[in-house]
């Protein structure tokens, strides 16, 4: 990869750029400098598998992740058409032998990307140079991989991988705490009796003015008192992997990696919060721009045709491109036609619900105001109406285990939704939180899972508690709901336990 050429585009591959750039700035997009460069095939699933960039740190799951994407490309199972780095200048790929046509298409799509990455708040925090930053970090791995050899080095990422999404969406947006000092967590003795506050008194008199019931309250007392001293985070904390490298008994260069995989993990954090509103961007505008200014008259056909599949559904699955781009029309003919505000929502006649039109004319400023601050999560929170959902039909549904078969279970909007929004939240993940790091004063970590409908996977235990247990040295806990009732599991570095509580 590192050594792969990269040619410049051709002088037409330039004209075309230049004209759909200038096409999209004047209809409002706002962009970064955007680097086109032409891969082959079998570059674009090397990129791919790396994430979108030429190089990345040395590790077997970007080998598997290339194998899988080229087997799918020999079998016709899927195309890259293309890819686009948040970056400044954001760099994006062709794929070598499209047509000009297909071309124009990703690079009208590509710019709307870029638009995306640039005003969108939730990409704000996201670093612009990450390009460079990710190479670095490869730099970084190499250089241990020749000290301490790609075994150790790789089990040390498998780990810190493991818990690659223990994170907090909202991390990159609040104020740093400072760090508190937590001393050991060794267990310590109880307070010795002489040691416990005590009432003067004569020798004689010391029974009766410290009777043992006032001397077992002091020492409760102290013992909650040295408790609370001992318990770290004072409060319960999401962001598991910055515990970690807080108060982990890491070597500096432990500490590295897991820095490395923190920071990649939170760069890619916002494509997946807006997965839905960035790839219905994007398709909103690649379509404006080609059947507005584009498209020749020859290349209609085509175009229909590439559209059609990038819009495709299929049974039990979400289409993010379609959904966001129906969203983005849907909000833009509503603003246009003033149906929003107190004066639509307390109108009951239905004949004028339906033909209400004040012409507004506000939504393409309004679209424009929704790509800058929201996310899939409040995109559709605010945005999906009963209106939408039966014109296009959603529905829920899941399996049946009576008829053993997936079905619909509902097309009620409420429920609707709610199944939406559930799948949004936290990237349809447990949500999980770092109770204690000196549990039961033994020095285990303790986490607890926030149970909110989801359960977690019963491999979760194995896989993600046994990597803390290597990451924290000591046994990791985990405190959740198994058919209703809580359970504790632990995991020692060897073999993980069920504790019912």
């Amino acid at each position: 990869m590192d050594g792969m050429q990269r040619p410049n585009l051709p002088r037409y591959l330039r004209e075309i750029q230049v004209e759909v750039e200038r096409h999209a700035r004047a209809a409002g997009l706002d962009f970064f400098p955007v680097l086109f460069e032409i891969l082959t095939y079998d570059e674009m699933n090397m990129v791919a598998a790396y994430g979108g960039f030429p190089t990345r740190y040395p590790h077997w799951r970007y080998g598997m992740e290339y194998q899988r994407l080229s087997k799918g490309y020999t079998y016709g199972l899927h195309k890259i058409y293309e890819m686009v780095i948040n970056n400044n200048p954001c760099y994006a790929y062709l794929l070598e032998g499209n047509s000009t046509l297909e071309h124009k298409l990703v690079m009208s799509h590509v710019l709307a990307h870029c638009d995306f990455f640039k005003n969108n708040a939730w990409f704000a925090p996201t670093s612009r140079k990450m390009m460079d930053e990710v190479a670095n970090h490869a730099t970084q791995v190499q250089r241990a991989v020749e000290r301490y050899g790609i075994e150790s080095v790789e089990a040390f990422l498998d780990s810190c991988l493991s818990i690659e999404n223990l994170t907090d969406p909202s991390w990159p947006f609040a104020p740093r705490p400072a760090r508190v000092a937590t001393g050991g967590v060794a267990a310590e003795e109880h307070p010795k009796e002489e040691e416990l506050a005590r009432l003067p008194a004569k020798s004689y008199m010391d029974s009766f003015i410290n009777p043992k019931e006032y001397m077992e309250r002091q020492r409760r007392t102290r013992e909650e008192k040295t408790a609370q001293v001992r318990r770290f985070p004072p409060e319960p904390r999401r962001v598991v992997m910055g515990f970690l490298l807080e108060h982990a008994p890491l070597e500096r260069l432990q500490q590295n990696l897991l820095s490395i995989i923190r920071d990649e993990a939170y760069y890619f954090m916002p494509q997946g919060q807006t997965k839905i509103m960035n790839e219905g961007w994007a398709t909103y505008w690649h379509s404006v721009l080609m059947t507005t200014k584009l498209l020749k008259a020859s290349e209609v056909i085509d175009y229909a045709d590439h559209a059609s599949m990038v819009l495709a559904t299929s049974g039990g699955r979400l289409n993010p491109y379609k959904l966001g781009l129906e969203l983005f029309r849907d909000i833009e003919e509503r603003w246009d036609a003033g149906r929003f505000g107190k004066d639509w929502e307390d109108c009951e006649r239905l004949e004028e619900r339906r033909c209400w039109d004040r012409r507004t004319g506000l939504g393409r400023e309004k679209i424009f105001q929704v790509r800058r601050t929201h996310n899939d999560l409040t995109f559709l929170d605010e945005f999906l109406t009963l209106d939408f959902c039966i014109e296009h039909n959603l529905f829920s549904f899941g399996y049946n285990a009576k008829r053993k078969r997936w079905e619909v279970l509902s097309r009620e909007f409420a429920e609707v939704k709610a199944t939406l929004l559930q799948q949004l939240t936290n990237f349809g993940q447990p949500i999980i939180f770092v109770e204690d790091g000196n549990f039961e004063n033994k020095g285990e970590l303790l986490l607890v899972h926030r149970h909110e409908g989801l359960d977690l996977d019963p491999d979760w235990g194995g896989e993600t508690l046994a990597a803390l247990a290597r990451l924290w040295t000591r046994p990791a806990n985990a405190i959740t709901e198994r058919e209703g009732k809580k359970v504790r599991l632990r995991h020692d570095g060897s073999e993980l336990r069920s504790i019912d509580m």
